[in-house]
Protein backbone atom coordinates (compact mmCIF):
# COMPACT_ATOMS: atom_id res chain seq x y z
CA UNK A 1 0.00 0.00 0.00
CA UNK A 2 1.04 3.72 -0.89
CA UNK A 3 2.52 5.49 2.15
CA UNK A 4 4.20 8.29 3.19
CA UNK A 5 7.51 7.40 2.92
CA UNK A 6 7.84 6.99 -0.57
CA UNK A 7 8.35 3.09 0.02
CA UNK A 8 7.15 0.73 -2.59
CA UNK A 9 5.72 -3.05 -1.89
CA UNK A 10 7.30 -4.91 0.94
CA UNK A 11 8.44 -7.18 -1.46
CA UNK A 12 10.68 -5.02 -3.21
CA UNK A 13 11.81 -3.36 -0.20
CA UNK A 14 13.03 -6.57 1.78
CA UNK A 15 15.05 -6.99 -1.58
CA UNK A 16 16.37 -3.42 -1.03
CA UNK A 17 17.28 -4.44 2.77
CA UNK A 18 18.68 -7.37 2.22
CA UNK A 19 21.21 -5.63 -0.68
CA UNK A 20 22.07 -3.61 2.01
CA UNK A 21 23.04 -6.06 4.47
CA UNK A 22 25.04 -7.02 2.06
CA UNK A 23 26.81 -3.63 1.30
CA UNK A 24 27.23 -4.22 5.41
CA UNK A 25 29.73 -6.49 4.96
CA UNK A 26 31.98 -4.68 3.94
CA UNK A 27 31.34 -0.92 4.73
CA UNK A 28 33.68 0.98 6.14
CA UNK A 29 31.09 3.13 8.29
CA UNK A 30 28.51 1.06 8.66
CA UNK A 31 26.86 3.53 11.08
CA UNK A 32 24.98 5.66 8.72
CA UNK A 33 23.83 2.25 6.53
CA UNK A 34 22.50 0.76 10.16
CA UNK A 35 20.31 3.89 11.22
CA UNK A 36 18.64 3.77 7.52
CA UNK A 37 18.12 -0.03 8.06
CA UNK A 38 16.20 0.59 11.09
CA UNK A 39 14.57 3.46 10.28
CA UNK A 40 12.78 1.25 7.15
CA UNK A 41 11.75 -1.45 10.07
CA UNK A 42 10.58 1.51 12.34
CA UNK A 43 8.33 2.93 9.24
CA UNK A 44 7.39 -0.57 7.95
CA UNK A 45 6.88 -3.00 10.90
CA UNK A 46 6.24 -6.43 8.86
CA UNK A 47 9.56 -6.12 7.81
CA UNK A 48 11.38 -6.45 11.41
CA UNK A 49 10.59 -10.26 11.51
CA UNK A 50 12.36 -10.50 7.91
CA UNK A 51 15.07 -8.25 9.11
CA UNK A 52 15.82 -10.59 12.29
CA UNK A 53 15.62 -14.00 10.18
CA UNK A 54 17.80 -12.30 7.58
CA UNK A 55 20.77 -11.07 10.20
CA UNK A 56 19.97 -14.63 11.44
CA UNK A 57 21.16 -16.35 8.30
CA UNK A 58 24.06 -14.28 7.77
CA UNK A 59 25.49 -14.82 11.28
CA UNK A 60 25.45 -19.00 10.61
CA UNK A 61 28.06 -20.22 9.48
CA UNK A 62 29.78 -16.92 8.18
CA UNK A 63 33.20 -17.60 5.71
CA UNK A 64 35.39 -15.71 8.35
CA UNK A 65 33.46 -15.46 11.97
CA UNK A 66 34.57 -13.06 13.91
CA UNK A 67 35.64 -10.90 10.81
CA UNK A 68 34.42 -7.44 10.35
CA UNK A 69 32.13 -8.62 8.28
CA UNK A 70 30.84 -10.67 10.79
CA UNK A 71 30.59 -8.36 13.21
CA UNK A 72 28.89 -5.76 11.32
CA UNK A 73 25.95 -8.06 10.85
CA UNK A 74 26.25 -8.98 15.20
CA UNK A 75 26.55 -5.14 15.53
CA UNK A 76 23.17 -4.46 13.70
CA UNK A 77 21.36 -7.29 15.53
CA UNK A 78 22.38 -6.20 18.73
CA UNK A 79 21.00 -2.34 17.61
CA UNK A 80 17.72 -4.22 16.45
CA UNK A 81 17.19 -6.23 19.52
CA UNK A 82 17.50 -2.93 21.10
CA UNK A 83 14.34 -0.94 18.88
CA UNK A 84 12.29 -4.03 17.98
CA UNK A 85 10.84 -7.04 19.42
CA UNK A 86 9.95 -9.66 16.50
CA UNK A 87 7.37 -12.07 16.77
CA UNK A 88 7.02 -14.64 19.13
CA UNK A 89 8.28 -17.74 16.21
CA UNK A 90 11.12 -15.44 15.22
CA UNK A 91 12.18 -14.49 18.92
CA UNK A 92 12.39 -18.52 19.46
CA UNK A 93 14.55 -18.62 16.57
CA UNK A 94 16.14 -16.14 17.64
CA UNK A 95 17.27 -17.46 21.15
CA UNK A 96 17.86 -20.55 20.13
CA UNK A 97 20.70 -19.26 17.21
CA UNK A 98 22.05 -16.97 20.49
CA UNK A 99 21.86 -20.36 22.64
CA UNK A 100 24.11 -22.34 19.67
CA UNK A 101 26.70 -18.95 19.22
CA UNK A 102 27.61 -18.96 22.79
CA UNK A 103 28.01 -22.89 22.86
CA UNK A 104 30.18 -22.72 19.47
CA UNK A 105 32.46 -19.79 20.14
CA UNK A 106 32.67 -19.22 23.97
CA UNK A 107 34.54 -15.90 25.16
CA UNK A 108 34.27 -14.62 21.65
CA UNK A 109 33.00 -11.12 20.39
CA UNK A 110 30.26 -13.09 19.13
CA UNK A 111 29.42 -14.87 22.52
CA UNK A 112 29.28 -11.56 23.97
CA UNK A 113 26.90 -9.80 21.47
CA UNK A 114 24.68 -12.77 21.22
CA UNK A 115 24.84 -12.11 25.46
CA UNK A 116 23.88 -8.91 25.30
CA UNK A 117 21.35 -9.36 22.66
CA UNK A 118 19.52 -11.61 24.85
CA UNK A 119 19.53 -9.40 27.94
CA UNK A 120 18.31 -6.58 25.56
CA UNK A 121 15.30 -8.53 24.22
CA UNK A 122 13.78 -9.07 28.17
CA UNK A 123 13.90 -5.63 28.24
CA UNK A 124 12.29 -4.05 24.89
CA UNK A 125 9.33 -2.75 24.48
CA UNK A 126 9.76 -0.82 21.05
CA UNK A 127 10.83 2.68 20.00
CA UNK A 128 9.64 6.00 19.09
CA UNK A 129 12.49 6.57 16.97
CA UNK A 130 15.19 4.74 15.83
CA UNK A 131 18.60 4.96 17.47
CA UNK A 132 20.65 7.86 17.23
CA UNK A 133 24.08 7.87 15.04
CA UNK A 134 25.96 8.04 18.90
CA UNK A 135 23.46 5.40 20.52
CA UNK A 136 23.94 2.99 17.64
CA UNK A 137 28.06 3.58 17.70
CA UNK A 138 27.65 2.75 21.73
CA UNK A 139 25.59 -0.33 21.02
CA UNK A 140 28.26 -1.60 18.63
CA UNK A 141 30.65 -1.52 21.63
CA UNK A 142 28.22 -2.56 24.05
CA UNK A 143 28.45 0.27 26.14
CA UNK A 144 26.24 2.64 27.87
CA UNK A 145 25.53 6.37 27.08
CA UNK A 146 26.46 9.68 28.97
CA UNK A 147 23.64 11.91 28.46
CA UNK A 148 24.12 15.21 30.08
CA UNK A 149 21.03 17.06 32.49
CA UNK A 150 21.24 21.05 32.99
CA UNK A 151 19.82 21.23 36.70
CA UNK A 152 18.66 24.67 38.07
CA UNK A 153 21.04 25.89 40.27
CA UNK A 154 22.86 22.97 40.22
CA UNK A 155 26.30 21.83 37.36
CA UNK A 156 24.66 19.77 34.80
CA UNK A 157 25.35 16.22 35.12
CA UNK A 158 26.14 13.43 33.34
CA UNK A 159 24.09 10.56 33.60
CA UNK A 160 24.63 6.76 32.11
CA UNK A 161 21.92 5.59 30.13
CA UNK A 162 20.76 2.43 27.90
CA UNK A 163 18.24 2.34 25.16
CA UNK A 164 16.04 1.10 27.84
CA UNK A 165 16.22 3.89 30.13
CA UNK A 166 13.32 5.86 31.25
CA UNK A 167 13.25 9.72 32.13
CA UNK A 168 12.05 8.58 35.62
CA UNK A 169 14.87 6.73 36.71
CA UNK A 170 16.79 9.35 35.40
CA UNK A 171 14.39 12.16 37.64
CA UNK A 172 15.01 9.79 40.50
CA UNK A 173 19.20 9.39 40.29
CA UNK A 174 19.31 13.39 40.18
CA UNK A 175 17.69 13.69 43.00
CA UNK A 176 19.38 11.44 44.89
CA UNK A 177 22.92 12.85 43.87
CA UNK A 178 21.09 16.42 44.75
CA UNK A 179 20.19 15.30 47.90
CA UNK A 180 16.73 15.89 47.69
CA UNK A 181 14.59 12.64 48.61
CA UNK A 182 13.44 14.29 51.37
CA UNK A 183 11.57 16.97 48.94
CA UNK A 184 8.18 17.22 48.98
CA UNK A 185 8.68 18.65 45.53
CA UNK A 186 8.24 16.84 42.27
CA UNK A 187 10.53 16.72 40.02
CA UNK A 188 10.48 16.24 36.04
CA UNK A 189 12.66 16.11 33.24
CA UNK A 190 11.72 18.68 30.56
CA UNK A 191 13.29 18.46 26.98
CA UNK A 192 14.03 21.93 25.54
CA UNK A 193 14.78 23.78 21.99
CA UNK A 194 14.87 26.57 19.80
CA UNK A 195 11.30 26.48 19.36
CA UNK A 196 9.52 24.99 22.27
CA UNK A 197 9.77 23.65 26.39
CA UNK A 198 8.00 20.19 27.29
CA UNK A 199 8.00 17.40 29.83
CA UNK A 200 9.63 14.16 29.32
CA UNK A 201 6.72 11.63 29.89
CA UNK A 202 8.05 9.31 32.82
CA UNK A 203 8.29 6.18 30.91
CA UNK A 204 9.17 8.06 27.80
CA UNK A 205 12.90 6.59 26.66
CA UNK A 206 15.79 8.83 26.81
CA UNK A 207 17.75 7.42 23.82
CA UNK A 208 14.57 8.65 22.30
CA UNK A 209 14.56 12.21 23.45
CA UNK A 210 18.56 11.91 22.53
CA UNK A 211 17.53 10.91 18.80
CA UNK A 212 15.19 14.04 18.15
CA UNK A 213 17.68 15.84 19.31
CA UNK A 214 19.75 14.79 17.23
Amino acid sequence: APSPHSYTTLRDEAVKLFNSLQQLESEWDPVPLMQGILQTCLDLPPLVDEIYCQLVKQTTEPPAPGGQGDLHYWQLLTCMSCTFLPSPPVLRFLRFHLDRTESRFPASEMAKYASFIREALGKTKGRECVPSLEEILMLMQRQEMICTVHCPGAPACSVAISSHTTAEEVAQELVSRLGLSQSPNLFALYEQSRRREQPVGSATLLADVLTRFE
